[in-house]
């Protein structure tokens, strides 16, 4: 931390606190969300490992993912099995493992009625009124009252199996609108039974699903709620309209802690909130519960990304605990650091979805940019280093991402580590997408690399341009060699592929994204970007010029700006803000000709063609590897391993994980 700064009082986040029979060891909680890990529907030993690896970080109280509570529940691949007995010895592996490392655990019980899963489940999505699907154009099914009574036995049982299988107790979800939430609104719930109509009858179902859950479990047993909050469906489930259901719980003592979030399935996006969106979204809303409920602990999630956000919310009272959900899966020893006073240490979320979210949503297990231990903790020993038997004298060429991480995992296990980086910043490319709107949060991670090498004591050598002369003359055991990428030089597009030389994107006034972030290319006031890789490269770029105050015209094959950031929640929110910024898009094309100041923008659809005036054409292509270097060492009998982008262009994460990879094989 600069000596500059003043040094922040992180006590707060390091009381105990009474909940129901338990204590509490802090304030952090690594709350529930879909790790999708399971095999067959059982936990196995990568959930094992990711969860006790909280655990051992100091989380003081770790949610399990949600459970289906019945067969019309299923809505992932990667789900527990539905109301199964077979899962409990597969989960007291887990609940052992998690309370030998000082932390409580909870499972999370699911139901999310209209908006379920057909193709996962094979049953139709119950509800009580037989709404519509959020998630896809299925309608759903309108529950008898005898169907209902199955539900909430289901709950019950579901409860009971998991104190059986030693959790502390459970939490339900109605958030994002599942079923609970279903049945407490009116926009949801048009039964004109016992079960409908009076805000009474809308919170029966509830009252008597946690009645029931309290009998299967007894005393000794924690039940909380999660909800959320959606500001922009205030007609589904308004901030008031909860609160009022909560303290209506509360009242009653039905439940032992609300945990609120934000989003739903009306509105994915701030369900796992990208950079795009602030810090402490949910704080407005704990902090009126706290005002209005007598009995109940109130706990506050959603981008609470650094201690310093928790601090402050827990020392103005707006919630007695915080979820810190993504930020213990970028650094699972997030409260252990914060104990050392060592926050500084911490490597930090940022806000990307890419790996988490990302991987999620391709139905995939969950992973981290930042953190490429996280899922993997069973196979490399959690998120920390054990010191090589034979230290070595390690050589990292190249500072991006993939030398950045080889360096620091290595100097981790013990080994002499030095860096070489041609230029006089660390970060490569990684950098330049730091510098784009709203994405400094990459740039902090990079100061977080500066200070762990320091710490480390890694030699880092800038304007270090290597060759094979120089990288013998270090004399190092072991050679890691990650020089990255650059563009191509006759750039060709892949859903138009005609020569450079014919389309004119190896002409004058042609840029790569690279040296418009770099302040290399000084453009005119008119600027096509095509964007072939629909990522943030040529979409955060077009942010940049756009708010430069230049006219940005975005072309690309994709049928929709964003297509590769569909996966993180993010494209929504990006498109709305390149559109407010005057933003024009060009979908399911290609750039025909560029010459003169003239762009020939050429339909994919009906090959129609339109001519745009303009400045400068800025490209968004894959890289090509540098991987001169690599071919000059292999040439002088010179041994390396090539890591990242000179191996092929990918994204960040693909070089962190080569990174670490790399220095847990040497």
């Amino acid at each position: 931390m600069p000596a500059d700064l003043p040094v922040q009082d992180f006590s707060v986040l390091l009381q105990p606190l009474q909940l129901r029979h338990l204590t509490l060891r802090n304030r952090v909680v690594f709350g529930a969300h879909t790790a999708n890990m399971a095999t067959d529907g059982l936990p196995g030993d990568r959930h094992l490992g990711y969860y006790r690896e909280r655990a051992i970080g100091g989380a003081s109280m770790i949610v399990v993912e949600p459970i289906p509570v019945h067969a019309t529940a299923v809505l992932t691949r990667g789900n527990f099995r539905a109301d199964d007995d077979s899962v409990v010895p597969h989960f007291r592996r887990i609940t052992e493992a998690v309370h030998a490392e000082g932390a409580h655990i909870l499972q999370q019980l699911y139901h999310v009625g209209a908006h379920g899963d057909w193709d996962n489940s094979y049953r139709a999505s119950w509800s009580p009124s037989g709404l519509a699907s959020m998630h896809d154009s299925d309608g759903s099914h309108a529950m008898t009252e005898a169907e209902i009574e199955e539900i909430i036995a289901s709950f019950a049982r579901c409860a009971k199996r998991a104190k059986d299988a030693g959790f502390d107790g459970c939490e339900l979800m109605a958030a994002y609108n599942a079923l609970i939430e279903q049945f407490w609104s009116p926009y949801s719930n048009k039964r004109d039974d016992k079960y409908g109509g009076s805000f009474e009858n809308r919170m029966r179902f509830s009252a008597e699903l946690l009645t029931a859950m309290r009998k299967a479990c007894g005393e000794d047993f924690v039940i909380g709620m999660a909800i959320s909050i959606d500001p922009t469906r205030p007609d589904v489930a308004s901030s008031a309209a909860q609160l009022e259901a909560v303290v209506w719980h509360d009242q009653r003592a039905l439940f032992d802690y609300v945990t609120v979030g934000s989003g739903s399935y009306f509105d994915f996006t701030t369900i796992i909130p990208p950079f795009l969106y602030g810090e402490k979204l949910t704080e407005p809303v704990t902090a009126e519960i706290k005002r209005n409920v007598k009995h109940i602990r109130v706990q506050s999630e959603s981008h609470i990304r650094t201690p310093e956000n928790a601090v402050g919310l827990l020392k103005a009272g707006h919630a007695d605990t915080v979820s810190i959900v993504r930020g213990q899966i970028a650094d699972p020893h997030w409260v252990s650091k914060v104990k050392a006073g060592a926050p500084e240490r911490i490597r930090r979320c940022i806000s990307c979805n890419q790996m988490c979210w990302g991987r999620r949503h391709r139905d995939y297990w969950i992973s981290c940019l930042v953190n490429p231990s996280a899922g993997r903790e069973f196979q490399w020993g959690g998120d920390r280093f054990a010191k090589s038997a034979k230290p070595q004298h390690v050589l990292v060429v190249g500072g991006g991402p993939a030398g950045l991480e080889a360096a620091r995992a290595s100097a981790e296990r013990g080994h002499r580590v030095t860096l070489m980086e041609a230029s006089d910043k660390l970060g490569g490319q990684f950098r330049l997408a730091g510098m784009q709107p709203r994405r400094a949060q990459i740039l902090d991670l990079l100061d977080w690399y500066e200070g762990e090498l320091q710490r480390l004591g890694v030699e880092v050598q800038f304007g270090a341009l290597a060759d094979g002369d120089s990288i013998a003359a270090v004399g190092a055991d072991r050679v890691l060699l990650c020089t990255g990428s650059r563009p191509v030089e006759a750039p060709q597009q892949r859903y138009w592929p005609k020569p450079a030389n014919e389309t004119g994107l190896a002409g004058p006034r042609v840029w790569p994204v690279e040296e418009i972030m770099g302040r290399e290319a000084n453009p005119g006031s008119r600027v096509i970007l095509l964007d072939e890789g629909g990522s943030w490269r040529g979409a955060g770029t077009a942010w940049h010029l756009a708010e430069k105050g230049h006219q940005v015209t975005i072309v690309t094959p994709d049928s929709l700006i964003g297509r590769d950031l569909v996966r993180t929640a993010a494209d929504g929110p990006l498109r709305s803000r390149l559109k407010k910024l005057g933003v024009v898009f060009h979908v399911e094309s290609a750039i025909a000709g560029w010459a003169n100041g003239r762009a020939r923008i050429r339909s994919l659809l009906d090959d129609s063609e339109t001519e745009i005036e303009a400045d400068d054409l800025v490209l968004a292509l894959t890289n090509q590897p540098n991987n001169e270097l690599a071919n000059e060492l292999r040439a002088a009998g010179i041994g390396f391993t090539a890591i990242g982008d000179c191996i092929s262009a990918r994204h960040a994460p693909a070089a962190i994980y080569e990174g670490r990879e790399a220095a847990l094989a040497l």
